[in-house]
Order: structure tokens, then sequence, then C-alpha cells
């Protein structure tokens, strides 16, 4: 095989691009544009928003905008169903599939004989708003994208670890980049009354493993003196929507902004707060936590091995309502120590790097090609994890 000519790539299961939602959407995102840069055909499948179709071309990748049925339990598995018919008409390279949920669906991309690998995410079984046959099918998902996968890629150490203890499973291990928010201007702050190092932070999809209502509930406990702005929303979440309003009452300092998608604006955020309170749990790692690090913002952060993996000893940590209220409070009175803290995480920062993730990317997809990757594994495990195997809370 020629390892110099260029691929034909496709993305698959995420609702595409432009990227307005997750994790998934950003690195199809910043990968997929890098991978067109360097001659490679990019294809990604992406869902309408709110009616609009994705552009059909969008940073040198083309897009293929599918409908899905708007139910939470369906909405991924039927899009990716729909993606996969399209791919059998239009064959590529290589493919990845993003969320071990698609699982079901590797069989018949491999009848195509499109060789695959399955980023298969954080652990998706332990989000609250799984019932428990819901959570059923994401662990048997998990263990059907290790039989069906040709390659695993894994985005953080602790899924890596995981996978390795469950099933024996290798991984590729390509962590997220972070942006770097350097020097970025704050003259949009003012739109919202805000000023820069005047406001604490939490960008957040309004789900209980994210622990917005605990951010808030902490913060509203505190004694702290500079307002919280709260960023996000979510689908699907009106029961713990209204939970988030309830711990945040009537407090005037609690700023509740729903989602904003105002690129420019949200990193103007980022890069100025005092303070980001991350407080996601299960997601492997997280973009929302690279970008607050690529701004050289202090950050607290939910006290899980995916956020220490990141942050390391120049992070700040919490457990409940009462370490939030500690930490915004500790921030405003030693702004010396925030600084450092700062100064830290942006060279943390440096080892998150969206070209060396791109890298990687190119390097799977023509290992893919060429068959240079593990395989499909006949044989996995079968019994759930127990819960301290999987994230260690400390």
């Amino acid at each position: 095989m020629d390892d110099a000519r260029p691929l034909s790539i496709a993305m698959i299961g995420t609702r595409g691009v432009p990227a307005r939602y997750g994790g998934f959407e950003t690195a199809v995102e910043e990968i997929g544009r890098r991978l067109a840069a360097r001659g490679h055909d990019v294809v990604v499948y992406c869902r309408s928003v709110d009616g609009t179709p994705s552009p059909a071309e969008h940073l040198g990748m083309r897009c293929v905008t599918l409908p899905a049925l708007r139910r939470r339990s369906l909405e991924t598995l039927s899009h990716t169903a729909l993606s996969v018919g399209h791919l059998a008409a239009h064959r590529t390279d290589a493919a990845f599939v993003f969320n071990a949920a698609n699982a079901p669906l590797l069989p018949v991309v491999r009848a195509l004989r499109v060789p695959v690998a399955t980023h298969v995410d954080g652990l998706e079984w332990r989000r609250a708003k799984w019932s428990g046959t819901g959570r059923r099918y994401y662990q048997r998902a998990e263990s059907l994208a290790v039989r069906w996968s040709d390659a695993l890629v894994a985005d953080a150490p602790g899924i890596a670890r995981y996978y390795a203890r469950k099933f024996g499973a290798p991984t590729t291990e390509l962590a997220y980049g972070a942006p770097s928010l350097d020097g970025i201007a704050s003259d949009r702050l003012g739109e919202l009354g805000l000023e820069p190092g005047g406001y604490h932070l939490v960008v957040a999809r309004f789900e209980p493993e994210n622990h917005v209502e605990v951010a808030v509930a902490g913060y509203v406990a505190s004694d702290a003196a500079l307002p919280l702005v709260v960023v996000g929303s979510a689908p699907y979440a009106d029961e713990y929507t209204a939970r988030v309003r309830a711990a945040a009452g009537d407090d005037p300092r609690v700023r509740l902004l729903g989602g904003v998608w105002d690129a420019e604006l949200l990193d103007q955020l980022y890069a100025h707060a005092l303070t980001y309170v991350h407080g996601h749990s299960v997601g492997g790692t997280n973009p929302s936590l690279l970008r607050a690090i690529g701004a050289g913002t202090a950050t607290v952060a939910f006290d899980v091995d995916f956020n220490r993996d990141v942050l390391g000893g120049a992070g700040r940590y919490f457990r409940g309502p009462a370490d939030v209220a500690r930490e915004v409070e500790r921030a405003e009175a030693d702004t010396a120590a925030v600084a450092r803290d700062a100064a830290a995480l942006r060279e943390r920062a440096r080892d998150y790097d969206w070209d060396r993730v791109a890298d990687g990317y190119e390097r799977l997809a023509r290992d893919l090609v060429a068959r240079r990757v593990p395989g499909p594994r006949r044989r996995w495990a079968t019994t759930a994890p127990a819960r301290s195997e999987v994230v260690e809370a400390r």
C-alpha cells in the first residue's frame, strides 16, 4: 500500500459539523478539517439542526445531512443506520464510528469491507438519563464494539484502562486538543455586563453527571462576591434543568445564560473567568475542560480520574457543594494563587494539540486500510464492572 496517497474517510455517529453540541462534534470538526487540509476526502454524516441541514461543505469536509428519529433512545442509532446505508452506496477507504452505542451497526460496515475504528468515548451507561434498559444496552454495546471493531480509540487514559481491564482490549489513545486562547479580547463581555476576572464560570450540558446543580448549590451557599455565570442547557432534560434553577433560587449573583452558540463570545467567557467550575464525571477527556486550560483559566473540577489526568496538581477539586463554596471563596481571597494555578494549567494545555491528534487519526486511518490493526476480538468479557473498577473518585 502507498502510505502517501490521499484516503477517503467517513466520520459517522455524531451530530456532525459545524460543531455546536459536544465533544464528539468538536473532535470531528478539528480532526476532519486537518485531514481535509492534508488532501484526504473527509465525509462527515450530519443531522439537521432545527430543520436546517449542514452546508454541503464545511472547512474542506464534505457533509451529508440525514434525518434522525427525535427520541432520546433512538436518535443516535437511527441516524447512524441511515449513514451506514449511505456509506453502502458511497464506500470509503476507512471509517471512524463515534460512540460505542452505534456498535450494532458495525457488522454492516464490515460487510461493506470498509475497515472501521470505533471511538468509544466515556462510560455512557453511567449517565443518569438512561433507565436500567438503557444502561444494559450501553454495557452490551461496549462489548460489541470490542468484538466488531478493527480498532478502538480512547480519548483518556482512564478509558484505555477500563477497556484493558474489562475486555483485555488494546486501544489507540488519542486525547482531544486544547485551543490556545492566550491574549484573546474581552470586548464582548460588556454585552453580558461582565468584566475580565470578575466572574466564575460553568459551561455544561444540564445532566446530573455534569454536576451543574452541585456547582450552583455550592456557589449559592458561599460568600462569593463575584457572580456565577452558567452556560448550558440540554435536550430531554427539563426535570434536571428545573433542579438547577431551583438551586439558583432568587440569588441575584447567579446568571443562567442558557446555551451560547457564539464561539467568539464563549471563548471570551472561558478566557476571562476568575475560575472555571467543571463538573463532568463520565465522559473521558472533556473538550470544555481543555478549552478552559487552553485559556489559562484556574479550574475547579469534580474529583474523578478523568479530570485529574488532565489537570494534575494544578487543578482544584470538589465532591460536593461545600467544596465548591470553599474553592470560589478561596479564589476571590487569594488571586495570586489563582494566577499560579492558571499559569500551570496553560503549560499543561500544551500537551493537548489538535495537530498531533490529527496525526494520530491519519496514522490510524492508514493502518486500517493496510490492516495493521488489532482486528475484531471474538472473545470478550461480559460482566459489568464494579463502580470502583471504572473511575476512581478521590
